[in-house]
Formats: structure tokens, C-alpha cells, sequence
């Protein structure tokens, strides 16, 4: 057998704390499932090979995952030992290690991930576990250590004498096991327990009297470990991930006047010496070039590639758009489906009408365009380079480069009529 690296993420439990008629594992965080971003982090680790364990409303959390993991089936939710006992079978046949993890932990650093499984391999532990320590009291188990540092047991915060809930080092459930000294330690599990469930952190004893090596890895961040139970929990995780991301892109060289209005999403680029400003969201995959300002109150949603020195002002709602070099969009515009060169000015109130009800149609406007205020843009339809369009206009039609388009009613006065 090949020495691997698999993962178990363990996805059967009910959460009834959040009230909802879905699985709490497919509420989002910045508009992605909690069980998509569990899964998503493991393999940006660089572990492809994923076993899920589904039970209560498996159908859900299957058409979030689709075909991206392998599935194993809790029936019954009998404790974790019991869920990671229903992927046994998908074990059987491999040698190395796996990761075992809870899907609604979602912003775990793939870093933490990949320093978990480096020191299971480097110190041969047979298991290893991420724990946190904190200045606080908190209801998990305890993590004993005997004289020479290795893991002897997990106590569970229930069942600690006075002493032992003294001790700062807690279990995190998100464990590194050696994958057939784990298939042997589950033969062992029982239930004789108050709960009658078969409990993972049992294992760990079960090893360390075997003489196994067992130690513990304590993660740098603990808001990386955080779970999700209710709608706070969801509130906490999102702030958390909020400023993550607000704080790496302005270690990057990105202003941010506003740390905690700025919803920046996963994946966005943006260059240095770019200011952005409150109450802007920016999506999933969005990429902004260098010395540009967004916002404030701007929506920068996917599909979206802005060059250098952008301006995109307040009130404007940018869609599937790429903008060229130094093009300004101040204020109360949607440009939607659209290509626009450089230098250009869209002027207030403009908008592309990509949608006729059934299709989406694109605008694209040439360099150094010049869009007046209140002009709609009525897709498909194409601006040369160098076009001048008249405030209030509807434009139909292409514009040829170098061209004033006008597309409006002649004005008409009826003198007296207000009198009448």
C-alpha cells in the first residue's frame, strides 16, 4: 500500500440551534456554504481525496458538494467515533494519514491544515491533535500531557475534577491519525458512557496505553477555529472572515478606510496604492489593478476586471464589466455585461440595459468615450473610440468612432398651458 494523506469531514449532525428548515452546513459565509468552505480548505491544503459522512439532510449538503468528495452514511448520529467508523471501509486498503475534521469549522487556514498532517508525519505521531489555548475557562475537553509531552488522554469538560479544568490546553476535534493504527483503535471503541455515543477522543487514550506516539499541535489564531451552532455563530464567523481578508489585501498595499464596512469576498485581487472606500462589496473572483478608488456605497459583483486608476464612485454597481486604464464611472451608474477602453467617462444615471427578459446582451464602449449623464445603453450594441453621447440619450443603434450620438425628442414648449 502507497503511503497517502485523506480526509474525513464529519457532516451528519443536526444543528438544530439554528432554527432553519435547511442543514446549517449549507448556510453561506460570504455567499459560500459552510460545508463548501470546509472542503474547500482541505484541499487547498493539498488533499484532493475527501470523505464526507452525511446523515440528516444529506440530500442538501450532496447538491452543495456534488461529485468533489467521496460520501459515507451515518444513519444514526452515535458520536464522532461512530461517524468516522462509517468511513472504515473507504480506509481498509490505504496506509498514511488522515485528517479528521468538523464541516462546520469553515474558515480554517489551509496552513493550519497543512502544519497539522507536516508534524503527524515529521514526529511519526501516530495521532496528532489541534488544540487552542486560551485565558479562558471554555466547556471542552482537556488536554493531558504526560511527563514526556505526549497526549495520554482527552477529558471531556463534564467529567474534569477541579484541577484539571485549571488546564488551558482544549481539544478542537480536528485531528491527524495514522490510518490503520486508527482502524484498530475504533475496533476498541465502546459506549458505556452517560451519552451511549462512541466518542473519537477516546482513540487517543487507546493509543497512548498502547505505546503510540500521541502529541498536540496548538493553532496560532483561534478565530480560525470557530464553529458555527446559530445565526450568531454565523454573524461571528462572517466578522471574523471580514477581517481576515480586509487585512491581508491592506498588507498588500490596499487602502481601506473603513475596515469593518468593507466586504471584500474570497479570491479578489487588488494592486497596490487602490483606495477603497465604505460600504463597498466586492465579489468572488473580482480584479482590480493598482491606484485605483472604489466606493463609497459601490457593488463590484463576479466576472469583474477593473485596470490601473479605475474610478468607480459612489452608487454604482459594476457586473460582469472589465474597464480599461484611467476610465472613471463617478456615481449612480450600472454597467453590466460590458467591455470600456481607457480614458473614458460615464456620466451619472447611465446604465447598459443588458436584459430583455429572456437574454443578456453586451455593450462595448471604445477609448476615450464620453457617455453624458442619464444615458441608457440598450445591448447589444457597440461605441468607437473617441464617441461623445448627449445627456438624456437612449442609445439602439452603433455609434461609429469620432461621432456625437444623440437620441432624444426635440423639445417642445406650450406657453400657457398651466394657466388652461
Amino acid at each position: 500500500m502507497k503511503d497517502e494523506v485523506i480526509a474525513i469531514v464529519m457532516a451528519a449532525g443536526k444543528g438544530t440551534r439554528m432554527k432553519s428548515k435547511k442543514s446549517k452546513l449549507v448556510h453561506k459565509i460570504y455567499g459560500k456554504e459552510i460545508i463548501k468552505r470546509a472542503v474547500e480548505n482541505v484541499k487547498k491544503a493539498g488533499i484532493e481525496n475527501v470523505i464526507t459522512i452525511v446523515g440528516y439532510q444529506k440530500e442538501q449538503i450532496q447538491e452543495v458538494l456534488k461529485d468533489s468528495v467521496i460520501y459515507a452514511i451515518q444513519e444514526e448520529t452515535l458520536g464522532t467515533g461512530h461517524a468516522v467508523m462509517q468511513a472504515t471501509k473507504l480506509l481498509e486498503n490505504r496506509s498514511g494519514k488522515v485528517l479528521v475534521l468538523n464541516g462546520d469549522h469553515p474558515i480554517m487556514r489551509p496552513e493550519t491544515l497543512k502544519a497539522l498532517v507536516q508534524k503527524s508525519m515529521e514526529q511519526s505521531e501516530s495521532a496528532t491533535i489541534l488544540t487552542m489555548v486560551h485565558d479562558k475557562e471554555l466547556p471542552y475537553g482537556r488536554i493531558i500531557h504526560d511527563e514526556h509531552g505526549k497526549v495520554k488522554e482527552i477529558i471531556e469538560h463534564k467529567d474534569c475534577n477541579e484541577e484539571q479544568r485549571k488546564i488551558r490546553e482544549v481539544n478542537l476535534g480536528m485531528y491527524c491519525f495514522d490510518i490503520q493504527e486508527l482502524l484498530e483503535a475504533l475496533k476498541k471503541l465502546n459506549n458505556n458512557n452517560s451519552q451511549g455515543e462512541y466518542y473519537l477522543t477516546d482513540v487517543i487514550k487507546i493509543m497512548y496505553d498502547k505505546g503510540l506516539k500521541t502529541g498536540s499541535i496548538v493553532v496560532s489564531d483561534n478565530t480560525e477555529v470557530l464553529g458555527v451552532n446559530d445565526r450568531m455563530d454565523l454573524q461571528v464567523l462572517t466578522k471574523a472572515l471580514q477581517l481576515r481578508i480586509n487585512t491581508e489585501h491592506m498588507n498588500n498595499g490596499v487602502t481601506i478606510e473603513d475596515i469593518n464596512n468593507t466586504y471584500i469576498y474570497d479570491d479578489v485581487q487588488i494592486g497596490m496604492d487602490t483606495i477603497i472606500h465604505p460600504n463597498t462589496t466586492i465579489k468572488s473572483g473580482v480584479v482590480i489593478g493598482e491606484e485605483c478608488e472604489i466606493g463609497p456605497n459601490a457593488y463590484i459583483r463576479e466576472g469583474c476586471e477593473l485596470a490601473d486608476k479605475v474610478k468607480v464612485g459612489s452608487f454604482v454597481e459594476i457586473k460582469k464589466a472589465k474597464i480599461g486604464t484611467s476610465t472613471k464611472v463617478p456615481h449612480l451608474s450600472y454597467m453590466g455585461d460590458c467591455e470600456i477602453g481607457e480614458k473614458g467617462n460615464i456620466g451619472c444615471g447611465t446604465i447598459t440595459c443588458n436584459y430583455d427578459g429572456s437574454h443578456k446582451s453586451k455593450t462595448i464602449i471604445g477609448d476615450h468615450a464620453f457617455i453624458g449623464s442619464n444615458t441608457n445603453l440598450v445591448a447589444p450594441v457597440t461605441l468607437g473610440n473617441n464617441v461623445f453621447v448627449a445627456a438624456g440619450s437612449t442609445i439602439t443603434e452603433d455609434v461609429p468612432t469620432d461621432a456625437l450620438a444623440i437620441a432624444r425628442q426635440r423639445q417642445t414648449n406650450k406657453d400657457g398651458w398651466m394657466s388652461k
